[in-house]
Formats: C-alpha cells, sequence, structure tokens
C-alpha cells in the first residue's frame, strides 16, 4: 500500500516537476515531510526492527527528492 502510494506520488510529482517547476518545490517538501514522520515513527522500535522498519520510508523519501529533481532537470534542458 505505501509502495503504490509512493509509486503514485513520483509520477505526479515528476509531471508537475516537468511543467510547473516552482509549484513542485511545496508539494515535493510536503511528501518528503510525510515521509519522515514514518521513517521517524519506524525508528523508534528498537535495535534492528528499527532499521527494518524505517527503511521503505527512507527508500521513499530517496525516491520523491529524485523525482522531484529529475522533473526539473528535464525541464531545464528544453530548449525553449
Amino acid at each position: 500500500m505505501v509502495v503504490a502510494a509512493v509509486i503514485a506520488f513520483c509520477i505526479v510529482l515528476v509531471v508537475l516537476a516537468f511543467l510547473l517547476p516552482r509549484w513542485s518545490r511545496p508539494v515535493q517538501s510536503g511528501g518528503d515531510r510525510t515521509l519522515a514522520v514514518g521513517q521517524r515513527a519506524g525508528s523508534a522500535a528498537p535495535g534492528f526492527l528499527g532499521r527494518l522498519f524505517q527503511k521503505p520510508f527512507s527508500s521513499g523519501r530517496k525516491a520523491v527528492n529524485k523525482s522531484g529533481a529529475a522533473g526539473r532537470r528535464g525541464r531545464s534542458k528544453m530548449p525553449l
């Protein structure tokens, strides 16, 4: 469920970053903040479980940040 939501959010973010780069920054930071809450909650578990529970959220944060940057980078390479 979380994986599907992150994938859908990344697709929306890439399109938004390509079409409207300035408006994509707050959307990206909102997604990053939301996943950071899950990552902090997962890391509260002791030892190995904490690292295991926070992993999907940290991977999701990396994916959200990469997709936003990729959309803006693609827009900046356009000849317009």
